[in-house]
């Protein structure tokens, strides 16, 4: 069994001044469903090497039992320190691919052609595609084979626009994802703010939050049989 996991090398907050990244809980609590189940996980991320970490989501009050064993873990470290580049793997290689979200996604891997090209590959392969929080940016612009948007009619989920709000970034990320999703012919549902909720539809797996990263991943597994 081979998964993928495909972290933001974007660390920019828009014009805020302020870092972004991924969100540690949203690489940990997958990344640990997937090697108990005895998965092989390769990472990459655009530019390869360390991808930036949100600094929020290194605060106490993020922590979770998955970035605790992560913090303890060297070889997991070293791993995520020496990603791959986006650009030199294929779909054809893996099982599964898996998006953890932060703010970064936004603005690179929505708009990262090997990504779009990885994704619709996945799909045309018959291989499922998870993404939670900010990751369900990915899916902004990969198409079907008959070049509907690849969410068009489907029931999916990713970070309201109340979650944003309560964060205060509504007027510095370059899209709603919520908004995008439902623009894009989604069947867009959310749970309570910050409250674990997943949405498969088909090959598509989508998370609202954080706290839907680690549901998302055994919901990939049991996908993948």
């Amino acid at each position: 069994m081979k998964i993928l996991m495909v972290l933001t090398s974007h660390d920019k907050l828009g014009d805020s001044g302020e870092k972004t990244g991924f969100w540690l809980e949203e690489f940990a609590a997958p990344y640990y469903v997937f090697k108990d189940a005895g998965a092989e996980v390769t990472l990459v991320s655009p530019l390869g090497g360390q991808p930036p970490l949100d600094p929020k989501s290194d605060d106490p009050s993020a922590q979770t039992d998955a970035t605790g064993r992560f913090k303890k873990d060297s070889a997991a470290q070293a791993a995520l320190a020496s990603t791959g580049k986006l650009k030199d793997v294929s779909a054809a290689d893996f099982d599964a691919v898996f998006y953890p979200g932060g703010h970064g996604p936004l603005w690179d891997l929505a708009e990262d052609k090997n990504s779009i090209t990885l994704i619709e590959g996945m799909l045309a392969a018959g291989k499922p595609v998870a993404a939670v929080c900010h990751a369900p940016a990915v899916l902004r612009h990969p198409k079907a084979a008959d070049g509907s948007a690849v969410v068009k009619g489907k029931s999916v989920t990713g970070f309201t626009n109340t979650e944003e709000e309560a964060v205060g970034l509504t007027k510095i990320v370059p899209f709603l994802v919520e908004d995008m999703l439902k623009s894009n012919g989604g069947s867009y549902s959310k749970g309570a703010d910050w409250q674990p909720h997943v949405v498969t539809d088909g090959l598509l797996i989508t998370g609202q939050n954080p706290a839907s990263s680690g549901p998302a991943a055994s919901e990939l597994l049991k996908q993948l049989g």
